[in-house]
């Protein structure tokens, strides 16, 4: 398919202009490339090698630092594409393939964020069924399930994606990797209505229901600290709302547009998607950012190791559930006083004292395991 387009070129050479949207563009993906390329395999790094026991957040973690790492790799194809002025030049297979990969991390990062969340959510509400569902083998089969789902989830891209040749006012002809929807209003609907519900709706509801009931039940507890893994994950969610939601917000501005017939709407999704887009890339690098101001406090003492000191702090809550499980009771009388008290404030009545007494104990547990989570 061939489209006119009314622009001119800057040099006999017969190269695209650069415009100010494509300059935004490629100052994103650089600093992006440069940041969290690096930043990303030094996560992995510090987890494969400085983390002696790793717990369930920090193998959350290494998978996201590799969707991330990995997802950054296309950055220089599209900073040729957007600086090069000639078009597409790698084929339509890669075309597909780079789009395709991004959307693939995008599920991933919300499922895993999501994984995340459940996981804070059980150790506060129910550590004792947390335990038992921690092991090596659940915890693979749910990563493998993630991976799975984000690239089932994400086939539609490629579909949507072509490459195209564009004829210019001046009989030039270059190739662009653009999205294409055989001018249907229905397929584009679909595809950008998609996206939204099963990368935004669907995982932030899940999210905000496990914090809410997690933030209630300390709140019950009056219980005011909070563990450095549940910060280090809630400013993990923070910054995929901020780099991922004016992106869905686009394509809301979209389908209401295509629906309504709505030609301003279409035109500002349309010159805005390109800066979203390339925003949205940005939330690949700046998880790395993230765990050096969390794991700030131990730079002095463990140098390039604090990254390691950061995800070995994560590894506590396992240790700490697991001492319970195993005596029925703290080793320590002050803790024993304070899981008295918070016993009383957690444990619903029963009909026996017997059965009374062991829910104290156990609800005391559960208290202890979610609020000391991560510390």
């Amino acid at each position: 398919m061939v489209t006119n387009i009314t622009t001119t070129t800057t040099s006999a050479a017969q190269a695209l202009p650069i415009s100010v949207s494509a300059q935004v563009g490629i100052a994103i993906l650089t600093l992006a490339f440069v940041l969290g390329f690096p930043g990303n395999l030094f996560v992995a790094w510090s987890v494969f090698c400085k983390v002696k026991k790793r717990s369930v957040t920090c193998l959350l973690v290494l998978n996201l630092a590799m969707a991330d790492a990995f997802v950054l790799l296309s950055a220089p194809m599209f900073l040729r594409y957007l600086g090069g002025g000639r078009g597409w030049e790698f084929g339509s297979a890669p075309c597909k393939l780079v789009h395709y990969l991004s959307n693939v991390n995008m599920y991933v990062s919300i499922y895993l964020i999501c994984l995340m969340s459940m996981d804070r959510w059980l150790a506060v509400t129910r550590p004792f069924i947390s335990q038992r569902m921690r092991t090596k083998r659940s915890l693979l089969f749910l990563l493998l399930g993630v991976w799975t789902v984000a690239f089932i989830l994400a086939l539609p891209m490629p579909f949507y994606r072509s490459v195209l040749k564009v004829q210019l006012s001046n009989n030039m002809t270059v190739v662009l990797c653009t999205p294409y929807h055989w001018q249907s209003v229905g397929h584009k609907v679909f595809q950008y209505l998609f996206e939204t519900i099963m990368g935004c709706v669907v995982p932030f509801t899940l999210i905000n229901t496990c914090y809410t009931s997690v933030i209630c039940r300390l709140q019950s507890a009056m219980f005011q600290r909070k563990g450095r893994g549940t910060r280090l994950i809630l400013m993990i969610i923070s910054a995929f709302v901020v780099f991922w939601l004016p992106y869905h917000i686009v394509n809301i501005i979209e389908v209401v547009g295509l629906l309504q017939n709505n030609k301003s709407l279409l035109e500002a999704a349309k010159v805005a998607r390109p800066n979203v887009t390339a925003f949205a890339y940005f939330s690949s690098a700046v998880n790395p950012i993230l765990y050096v101001f969390a794991g700030s406090s131990h730079i002095r003492q463990a140098g390039l190791s604090f990254m390691g000191k950061l995800f070995e702090g994560t590894n506590s809550e396992s240790r700490s559930t697991s001492t319970f499980s195993r005596s029925g009771r703290s080793s320590c009388p002050d803790e024993s006083t304070a899981l008295q008290s918070l016993s009383v404030k957690l444990t619903k009545p029963f009909k026996s004292k017997k059965a009374r007494s062991d829910s104290e104990a156990g609800n005391a547990v559960e208290a202890l395991a979610g609020v000391e989570q991560l510390q």
